[in-house]
């Protein structure tokens, strides 16, 4: 991670606020931010030759989508692959116009104008979107991370860390992001003379433990079934190398698994928290509503503590 101190837009600074990477998109608990897909579920362009849908191929499915902000998310990820960020800010601004309130695609178009910025390593514009993101969803890892960047940026060091600390505290336990997101506190505090390893340990420490079954004993994810955790770093990587429309195919297949395998083992409440976070992140309020209610049935003594998770996931 750069720090502040840094000449403000040179390369090495960008790539250190990216050092988080595709892993860093899996923090709502899904395939990536560029799964996002409108209520609306359009079909995948037709695919290239070569199975790769080309860019004209999702413009067309773009230009043709008037409700749904799923092809323009993928035509805006598309772009961002190839590194064209103008046009990928572009796509995203469309998406946004159809689903204003997605956080997820306003912290989207803020990492891509942040690589678009030639000058400013983090441009106003760039810090609008994020802040617009945490409006509508405070807990958006990736604007948050970017907002902690801007601390460092502007040598506050120590409010950065801070940032950063909390966010891993927020982390789920083993998420994939979680070893860069440690390297960087380090980085950053070892450049600017700021003691993190205790402060690390105790954010990490303070995670909440995974939802345990009523009268298991045990974490109801791990003693129900190794089937129902969320995806491993093997799957982020298979993730990031898909195109746009495989992305989110491998993310509702999941999805559906998940919720085949809760019918089943209906006291699993990892199980049911992690639905629901992947519902919302897809776009699905209505259906993670849905798995609330059925997760409160199955599991009556647990309500409370369901329904707490479930308002920390923007469940409606």
């Amino acid at each position: 991670m750069a720090s502040g101190d840094q000449t403000p837009g040179g390369g090495s600074s960008k790539a250190g606020w990216l050092l988080l990477g595709g892993a860093m998109l899996l923090a709502a608990g899904s395939i990536g931010y560029n799964v996002y897909e409108g209520g609306g579920g359009s079909s995948a362009p037709e695919a290239a030759a070569d199975g790769e849908p080309s860019i004209e191929q999702l413009q067309a499915a773009a230009e043709a989508s008037t409700n749904d902000a799923g092809p323009w998310s993928d035509l805006a990820f598309a772009h961002f692959q190839k590194g064209e960020f103008d046009a990928a800010a572009v796509a995203y601004r469309r998406a946004l116009a159809i689903a204003p309130e997605e956080a997820v695609l306003w912290s989207a178009l803020g990492e891509t104008l942040v690589m678009a910025s030639k000058r400013d390593p983090l441009p106003p514009e760039a810090l609008a979107a994020f802040e617009k993101a945490l409006s509508f969803d405070p807990q958006d890892p990736r604007a948050r991370y970017f907002m902690a960047a801007k601390k460092d940026i502007d040598k506050d060091h120590e409010g950065a860390i801070a940032a950063w600390l909390d966010l891993l505290a927020d982390s789920p336990q083993g998420a994939p992001w979680e070893a860069d997101l440690v390297r960087t506190i380090e980085q950053v505090g070892q450049m600017n003379g700021i003691e993190v390893a205790p402060r690390i340990a105790k954010a990490q420490g303070e995670r909440k433990p995974a939802l345990v079954a009523p009268g298991s004993g045990s974490v109801a994810g791990e003693a129900a079934s190794s089937s129902l955790r969320g995806p491993s770093a093997a799957d982020v990587a298979a993730a990031s190398a898909m195109k746009p429309s495989e992305q989110r195919q491998m993310a509702e297949g999941m999805v559906a698994q998940l919720e085949a395998r809760l019918q089943k083992e209906p006291k699993n409440l990892d199980g049911w928290v992690m639905l629901m976070r992947s519902r919302m992140t897809l776009g699905e309020p209505a259906k993670a509503k849905a798995a609330l209610d059925a997760a409160v049935k199955a599991n009556p003594g647990a309500a409370a503590q369901l329904r707490e998770q479930a308002a920390a996931l923007g469940v409606p």
